[in-house]
């Protein structure tokens, strides 16, 4: 049975005000008491002990079947646990989505063995990505490029917050989120798992869902809230190749002023533990990097965190990078450059071939107690021995709730962006005939992408039957009556993302005649990771020619982008009176859909990468201003001279407003100062709205080539009635002006700032010149 959204509207939506976002100061506090139980601990631990803990297995490997039907295999179990003292267990069997009570049985008979056998509590982790990606009847929300669209840290904190709650009431401690790689290349096939291109946004956002999923105080983290993983350290998003798990070349100052950026946000929020790049930067694999891991992250931030592989990365060590001679080889190379934990999913091996490397001297005593201490430190902090399991009963009532999901929905409004809008064709009127066409049209799986319910997300479908389909949603709010389903292109059940038919393209144009508009809903199929590589960024031919029917008709034609990476359509973008980037909006996101279709609810969402317009001219909004080749057309261009088809930051709205009287509070500054700007927001439309207001910078003149711009701070206004102002102050220190020098140190320099949020500008000068250290 169908959800119907009226249901959910009924719920009061949670009150998230806009706020000022800048990363936090939050550093870990000296906690005396929890030092003193990690020590003691580790001091009653043998080696074989330790080095159990500093493993992480699949727990495929400990049984058989999957999702419910799993069941684990006590021999197995007993091996692993009680004889190689396996301190770690992740996944869902199968890659497949399980009940909470299956899941507190599973995980309740692992703390069993694990206290009865080693007296440690089993460290167990998902990937719950966009709420509880692997539990099922719990919440899925937007994919975090939607919330890097949204702009509203708040809503990115309370999903977060839900996702905690529902994963506790499976009995899970850890998820391996957030991710805050930043999509700097619009061909990786991850794009969608991070919130946009941008190091503020990824920081700030990133930040948000730390608190979200942790709570108040990292270091006693209760029973509704979990550890956050930040993943994958570091420049993972930017693969010269465009594909998943190749090698990064970047300048170190980039590196670190950019790609490092969120890492220390999120750190400074909080963060417990964090994910390593599976590739290599300018060719080290992370894995394999001291100065990356050890000195750059836990020495640099002073950080007690704990540091794991991502899967089966050690051996990639020589079986891919060839760094190494053989599997004990990569283990010494990675332990020794600061991996705590090894995600080794199917071989105890590993165990084995550490304690050897200890015993011959290859790897210190210290290095495995400093590791093993971490591993500790971060189970003490969950409570897990005091309470290895959590869940069922009254104390999680509201899992699965109705007020859960008015919060997706709520995200899935915010997130959804409005590209084009000719002559007003949306909203559209009530009592006008809709044609729903595309292969995105009628399915759960490209509304959710990768990561739900199982890795793929191509077996969405099987779960998510009580969802609306955008075709769903939009005859339930238009009128069954009046919407035609005939999608001409459509996808291969659970095939490969890239697998289509375009069998009933001529059905859809003769439908196409005899309605009012067109709802062409086209874009990807679910994928994560290498299967979703690609090597043509266009959109499918297929779903470009069935659009190029389309508006032969002559009915005006409103693209639908559902899609998890910008696929080029430069060709039949002309041909669209509007166009809507959903992204990947989660089960409400075509109930969110149809109501800012209808004009039940507004946009308010900004693009979070740079739109490519052309496959040889990908950039990024920040390129640098000797990049400049060619003047781009269209409103909100900030001065914008590369081609694209839509730039960073731009999305439309039903209404208009109007900024007036921008201001700051010093003229001149040096690096101690904190800016204040100000900026009046007026809506001077005929409908309510709410308005992303953003600022940026562009440093005139820099001893290194300036950038076009940076996004220097950014805030949603409340909801503004037609006439209705706001004054808008975003507050940032005077030395985020800084950039880091080809040295790798900060740098702040003598000079003129010019300001910018929408179309006004102001100038300000830095008066001194000054070498900063953060």
């Amino acid at each position: 049975m169908k959800t119907p959204i009226n249901r959910l509207l009924v719920v009061l939506y949670v009150m998230l005000s806009a706020c000022e976002i800048q990363a936090g100061n939050l550093r870990f506090s000296d906690n005396r008491d929890l030092e003193k139980r990690v020590a003691q601990t580790l001091s009653r631990m043998t080696l074989d002990e330790k080095i159990g803990q500093m493993l992480q297995l699949n727990i495929g490997v400990l049984g058989e079947g999957s999702g419910d039907q799993f069941r684990l295999d006590e021999k197995k179990l007993h091996e692993a646990v009680a004889v190689y003292k396996v301190g770690s267990i992740l996944n869902a069997p199968g890659s497949m989505a399980m009940s909470p009570q299956r899941w507190r049985e599973v995980i309740g008979r692992i703390q069993q063995v694990s206290m009865k056998e080693i007296g440690v509590p089993c460290l167990y982790g998902l990937d719950q990505n966009h709420g509880v990606t692997y539990t099922l009847g719990g919440t899925l929300f937007p994919q975090n490029i939607n919330m890097g669209a949204a702009l509203n840290p708040q809503l990115a904190e309370e999903a977060a917050r839900i996702t905690a709650y529902e994963t506790r009431a499976a009995s899970c401690p850890w998820t391996f989120s957030p991710t805050v790689d930043l999509s700097r290349d619009p061909r990786w096939p991850r794009v969608w798992e991070n919130y946009g291109e941008d190091p503020l946004i990824n920081s700030v956002m990133g930040s948000a869902a730390v608190r979200g999923f942790q709570g108040a105080d990292p270091d006693n983290v209760d029973q509704y809230h979990i550890a956050a993983c930040m993943k994958h350290y570091l420049g993972y998003g930017s693969p010269r190749t465009g594909k998943d798990r190749t090698p990064v070349y970047m300048p170190e100052s980039e590196l670190r002023e950019k790609c490092f950026a969120p890492y220390k946000a999120l750190v400074e929020a909080g963060a417990l533990s964090v994910m390593v790049n599976s590739g290599s930067v300018n060719g080290i694999p992370v894995h394999a990097s001291y100065r990356l891991i050890t000195e750059w992250l836990k020495e640099g931030l002073h950080w007690d965190g704990m540091v794991v592989t991502d899967w089966a990365d050690i051996n990639n060590l020589f079986k891919r990078e060839h760094v190494a001679v053989d599997k004990k080889d990569a283990i010494r190379i990675a332990i020794n450059a600061g991996i705590d934990m090894s995600m080794d999913p199917y071989d105890l091996d590993f165990c084995t071939l550490l304690k050897q490397l200890v015993e011959e001297g290859k790897v210190s005593r210290e290095r495995i107690d400093d590791a093993v201490r971490r591993v500790l430190r971060l189970k003490f902090r969950l409570g897990l021995f005091e309470h290895p399991t959590t869940g069922g009963g009254a104390d999680y009532a509201d899992f699965g709730s109705a007020q859960f999901a008015a919060v997706a929905l709520k995200a899935a409004e915010e997130s959804e962006v409005l590209l084009k809008n000719v002559g007003g064709v949306l909203p559209i009127s009530k009592g006008k005939r809709i044609l729903v066409c595309g292969p995105n049209a009628n399915q759960m799986r490209c509304l959710n992408g990768g990561w739900s319910y199982t890795w793929q997300g191509h077996q969405a479908d099987r779960f998510a039957g009580s969802y609306h389909t955008i075709y769903e949603a939009v005859a339930e709010t238009f009128g069954k009556e009046n919407v035609v389903l005939e999608q001409g292109v459509t996808y291969v059940g659970e095939g490969r993302y890239d697998e289509e038919r375009a069998e009933t393209v001529a059905e859809a144009v003769k439908a196409a005649r005899d309605v009012d508009i067109v709802l062409c809903c086209i874009g990807e199929n679910s994928y994560t990771e290498t299967p979703g590589n690609l090597s043509d960024l266009a959109l499918s031919e297929n779903q470009r020619n069935l659009v190029k029917a389309l508006a032969e008709t002559g009915k005006p034609l409103v693209l639908i982008l559902n899609e998890g990476r910008p696929r080029l359509v430069n060709d039949i973008e002309p041909l669209a009176a509007a166009v809507v980037n959903i992204m990947l909006p989660g089960n409400y996101g075509a109930d969110a859909l149809a109501r800012l279709l209808s004009g039940a609810a507004n946009f308010s969402a900004r693009l979070p990468y740079t739109y490519p317009r052309h496959q040889a001219s990908l950039t990024t909004y920040d390129y640098r201003v000797s990049e400049e080749v060619d003047k781009m057309e269209g409103a909100y261009d900030y001065d914008a001279v590369v081609s694209v088809q839509w730039p960073f930051g731009y999305g439309l709205s039903y209404t208009k407003f109007e900024y007036a009287n921008f201001r700051v509070d010093k003229s001149h500054f040096n690096a101690d100062d904190t800016l204040t700007f100000t900026v009046d927001v007026k809506n001077t439309g005929s409908r309510a709205g709410r308005e992303a207001v953003q600022l940026y910078s562009r440093d005139m003149v820099a001893s290194m080539v300036p950038e076009n711009r940076r996004l220097r701070g950014f805030k949603k206004t409340a909801v503004l009635e037609p006439g209705q102002s706001e004054t808008v102050v975003l507050t940032i220190p005077a030395s985020d002006l800084a950039f880091v020098a080809p040295d790798g140190h900060w740098l702040l320099e003598t000079g003129t700032f010019r300001m910018q949020t929408g179309k006004l500008t102001l100038e300000i000068q830095c008066d001194e010149t000054r070498r900063l250290s953060r």
